[in-house]
């Protein structure tokens, strides 16, 4: 299987509405055809795709922004999913190494990535690709708007 990482376009949406049900996210078509619309017009967004044997089988989500308390810009990986079916092939980590890249290219000198407590093999995941679990250090605050 020959796994080729691209650029995320508009007639991805209904795989990636798939693939976000994967992630815990049901999304319809049209909904992630509107999101596609906003990531578009976002120069600090990237969207990565990884294509296998024609099919979207994983997606990575990257902003960018720059930081105020130090120099360079903030990397942060917002969504990242592999097709079940295609999962522990090394796709996941193609796509996190290529959204490094990107950032990297961006100006960023850091990356952040967030997951729900419950995906404890994705913790394993990205602390083997050299994250640290950073929770007890600091906090992490949301509030619906």
């Amino acid at each position: 299987m020959s796994v080729q990482l691209r650029k995320i376009v508009p007639d991805d949406a209904k795989r990636l509405a798939v693939l976000l049900g994967h992630l815990g996210y049901p999304t319809g078509e049209d909904t992630v055809r509107e999101r596609l619309r906003d990531w578009a017009d976002d120069p600090a967004g990237h969207l990565i795709g990884a294509e296998a044997d024609g099919v979207l089988v994983g997606v990575a989500a990257l902003h960018t922004m720059p930081m105020l308390e130090v120099d360079g810009r903030l990397g942060r990986l917002l969504a990242l999913v592999v097709d079940e079916d295609h999962r522990g092939r090394g796709i996941g980590e193609s796509l996190v190494t290529a959204a490094e890249a990107l950032a990297r290219t961006a100006g960023c000198v850091r990356m952040e990535i967030t997951s729900s407590r419950h995906r404890v093999r994705t913790h394993d995941f990205y602390q083997r690709l050299g994250y640290e679990d950073r929770c007890p250090a600091s906090a992490r605050f949301l509030k619906g708007l």
